[in-house]
């Protein structure tokens, strides 16, 4: 606690993470994220080795691919006062353009090609696409295939870079690899009409012109695109760095996490896995773009999982058992995580919307039981 002393007792590594004493498996009880005081416990048992789990609490996951309905906002599947995730699945052009007052918008793409065109200008996007839209803005998604996103609104706040702290501002990514849009004015006779979110309800705003006329722009708010194949992970060859080094945008009571191809540590007496925690502080939320998951079994491309907090999670009885058997082999190559995956981290907790429950993968939190 704040304040306090790092206090050891019985058997415990001396360096958390590393050199765990024969026998025991490590949990972190933190709080605040990662960033608060925490202590480590060696433990004999995995503490996910339950044989059951019942109430509210219960890790839980969703095949997201199920949500096929068009419309022009996304489908809910989990929301708070702060953050509303959910899941948008586009055929054709709306009709009328579009304006979220309600919040920011950060669209992760999942699949599908198309232009975002906005009163900015229009971007490009592809799988693997963050497309961040402030608050407000007017916007209109023109696919050129079918496009399924995930969408983060921050209800409230606005989205931000994280700290980079020690390591600069160019790590993880350099601000000059994002890509704002050049003016592109349209000059269209006959009415237009863009439909405006306000707390949730439409309103709609007819004009006699096309509103994306704008000629030019500057300033520090436009809409941005960031590629998650220029993200550069943060990596150590000898400790296992938390989620939270791995931070792409930060809102209020929220951070949104990018897991992309990166390297295994390499000191045998490293952990590879992620640790096992209860951190108490953050619902953790997972959406499972492409790659092959080490930590868990049973997920696909396009599911999400959400571990609220309270209860345990860390990596599976079947991504343990792999990984003793890759680190048992020796065969002398760097390992390498090859997946990406986007993390939301909540600070309240998130409440499922009743459309996620038409998609929710039956037995989910069975699969951190020993025989499964």
């Amino acid at each position: 606690m704040d304040g306090f002393p790092q206090w050891v007792r019985g058997t415990a590594a001396r360096q958390a993470h590393v050199g765990l004493p024969p026998g025991t498996v490590e949990e972190e009880h933190g709080r605040d994220g990662f960033y608060g005081p925490a202590s480590h416990l060696y433990r004999t048992h995995a503490p996910t080795d339950w044989l059951a789990v019942e109430g509210p609490a219960a890790h839980r996951a969703y095949d997201l691919s199920g949500l096929t309905e068009t419309g022009r906002w996304a489908t809910p599947v989990l929301g708070n006062d702060d953050v509303a995730i959910g899941w948008l699945h586009l055929v054709a052009a709306p009709a009328e353009l579009l304006r979220d007052a309600d919040g920011d918008q950060l669209w992760f793409v999942h699949e599908g090609r198309g232009v975002l065109a906005t009163e900015y200008g229009p971007l490009r996007y592809r799988p693997g696409d963050y497309l961040l839209l402030p608050r407000g803005t007017t916007y209109h998604p023109e696919p050129a295939e079918p496009t399924s996103v995930l969408v983060v609104e921050a209800r409230g706040s606005r989205l931000a870079l994280p700290e980079r702290g020690l390591l600069g501002r160019h790590a993880l990514f350099d601000p000059a690899v994002l890509e704002v849009p050049e003016p592109a004015p349209i000059d269209e006779p006959g009415e237009h009409t863009v439909v405006v979110k306000r707390a949730g309800a439409e309103t709609r705003v007819t004009y006699g012109f096309h509103p994306f006329d704008v000629v030019g722009w500057k300033g520090d708010l436009a809409p941005v695109r960031l590629s998650v194949e220029d993200i550069r992970p943060v990596t150590s060859a000898r400790y296992h760095l938390p989620p939270s080094a791995h931070s792409t945008f930060v809102g209020a009571g929220f951070v949104v996490c990018t897991f992309a191809p990166r390297p295994l540590e390499e000191d045998p007496e490293a952990l590879r896995l992620p640790f096992f925690h209860r951190n108490v502080d953050y619902d953790e939320v997972i959406f499972y773009h492409r790659g092959q998951f080490f930590s868990r079994a049973g997920i696909d491309e396009g599911m999400l999982t959400w571990h609220p907090f309270g209860l345990h999670h860390g990596p599976q009885p079947g991504a343990r058992a792999r990984d003793a058997v890759a680190a048992a082999s020796g065969n002398g190559q760097r390992r390498v995580a090859d997946e990406v995956a986007v993390m939301i981290d909540t600070r309240r907790p998130l409440t499922p919307a009743p459309t996620a429950s038409s998609v929710e993968v039956a037995g989910y939190v069975a699969t951190w039981q020993p025989s499964g």
